[in-house]
């Protein structure tokens, strides 16, 4: 037995017939170590709803409920992980929620309705992960419903979440990452930790909303960015010739010349509301 009374992660595994499907984005974390300091890394949890998506055979889950999460909504896809699941939940009478079901296709405020600290915490699948984090952090209100996201992410795609202007790594992801969040690296998590072990490193991201964003409508803006960066190489003018190229630029006050890279958030934030306002 572990020390919260159940079952080893491989144990759980073997009796439910748990092979990791490549085709849903799954590597199981089975380091009891790694998920209890993710669960400590989204802070104090005594008070509250944590989401969790992607539970798996409850490696994460386990640990959140160990240091004192109130209640865990987790989302699983997946229904062979169900009976694991369940067994977590007669463990943590009241605290665990399994909701079956695509992430993706989820209303996240909705479970969130009525608690008033919201935590995101997640070894989020590889190929779901990105279409979330950007969904978090796009709603048309805000602030959102969540306090803090710690998410675990390839280390490629955490490098694009935080990187800087004039970084290898800077895009539409960082941008709209930069916009309404601080967004940091907290560790990585090695390959060989996970189940089957991916072909890179792994990192945790912890995102804090901005209490004042600068103001911008979400949609316009990721349309801005994903016609920017859609052609990097090239200046402006070009890449956002077909949301208006030079007169767009213009009203925004940026140099055509300049490429996406070199942008700021705020200068994108620019060139959102000079195309949301109709300035060409």
């Amino acid at each position: 037995m572990s020390g919260d009374g159940l079952p080893p992660l491989r144990a759980v595994i073997a009796e439910h017939g748990l092979a990791a499907r490549k085709a849903l984005g799954q590597n199981f974390l089975l380091d009891l170590n790694l998920t209890g300091r993710i669960a400590r890394a989204a802070g104090d949890l005594s008070q509250a709803t944590v989401i969790e998506v992607g539970p798996g055979p409850g490696g994460l889950t386990r640990a959140l409920l160990a240091e004192g999460a109130a209640r865990v909504v987790a989302i699983e896809r997946d229904e062979r992980c169900l009976p694991a699941l369940a067994a977590v939940a007669a463990r943590y009478p009241g605290r665990l929620e399994v909701v079956p079901g695509d992430a993706l296709e989820t209303d996240f405020a909705g479970l969130a309705a009525g608690a008033e600290d919201v935590r995101i915490v997640a070894n989020l699948p590889y190929n779901i992960g990105t279409a979330l984090l950007v969904r978090w952090l796009t709603p048309s209100a805000w602030p959102p419903f969540w306090r803090s996201m710690t998410l675990m992410f390839q280390r490629e795609v955490a490098e694009r979440i935080v990187a800087a202007p004039g970084d290898a790594a800077y895009g539409r992801l960082a941008v709209l990452a930069g916009w309404r969040s601080e967004a940091r690296i907290l560790f990585d998590v090695p390959r060989q930790a996970f189940t089957p072990p991916p072909k890179v490193t792994s990192s945790v991201v912890g995102l804090v909303p901005r209490a004042a964003p600068l103001a911008a409508d979400a949609a316009t803006l990721s349309r801005v960015t994903e016609a920017a960066f859609g052609q990097r190489r090239k200046m402006l003018r070009q890449s956002l010739k077909r949301l208006g190229g030079p007169a767009l630029l213009e009203a925004a006050g940026i140099d055509g010349t300049r490429r996406a890279e070199t942008l700021s958030v705020a200068e994108f934030v620019a060139l959102a509301n000079a195309l949301r306002a109709g300035a060409v």
